[in-house]
């Protein structure tokens, strides 16, 4: 509920005339997808339907195709972690690992004992 002063007599509410553009945008989208449906299906008959599956077909595979393609190259934009790094990690996660492990032992002993009654 943002207001904005964009004059002295005008003062906006910044949420409502986000709204009002979202459906302006909305509707426009909406009129342009209906005339371009309308002038595919003009011109169609019943043989450049069956070559349009057929064109569905290939560019599915070509999308799959491109899915692996935009992979691999993100993939490549990560940074990986060096040897040194690793190896620090590694050290980190096995200390933890003991470190944890010990702790939990001493207090599971500490409940035994105490259920025991010593």
């Amino acid at each position: 509920m943002a207001k904005v002063v964009k004059s002295k007599r005008e003062v906006l509410d910044v949420d409502q005339e986000l709204k009002n553009l979202e459906l302006k945008t909305k509707k426009t989208k909406d009129k342009k997808d209906k005339s371009k449906i309308k002038d595919e299906n003009k011109g169609q008959s019943k043989d450049s339907k069956k070559n349009s599956k057929k064109v569905k077909v290939k560019e599915s595979r070509r999308g799959i195709f491109k899915y692996f393609h935009e992979v691999k190259a993100e993939v490549s934009k990560v940074k990986w972690p060096g040897k040194k790094d690793m190896v620090k990690y590694s050290v980190a996660t096995l200390s933890f690992i003991l470190f944890f492990s010990a702790f939990f032992y001493v207090i599971d002993l500490i409940f035994a004992l105490l259920k025991t009654g010593v």
